[in-house]
């Protein structure tokens, strides 16, 4: 008796759950990582411009936390 490849690919591939409707883009993703480019070049202008330190410490603080909850999502999307 002939044992079924268990490498062989049979059937239809499971269904994506990051959204059915928006084709699989994840709208939270693509807004934290455009809020990360704009406070990060936001950040560096501030720095070169010489303005106001606390516009400097806010842009730096909204990169952070941008960043912050884009590796934390990637993180718990692995489990």
């Amino acid at each position: 008796m002939a044992r079924p490849d268990p490498y062989r690919l049979t059937g239809t591939p499971p269904a994506d759950s990051r959204g059915a409707g928006t084709g699989g883009v994840d709208l939270t993703r693509t807004l934290l990582w455009s809020l990360l480019v704009l406070s990060a070049a936001a950040n560096m202008a501030t720095s070169y411009g010489g303005s106001a330190p606390w516009i400097n410490v806010a842009c730096g603080v909204v990169t952070l936390l941008s960043a912050g909850t884009l590796a934390v999502r990637r993180l718990r999307g692995r489990r």
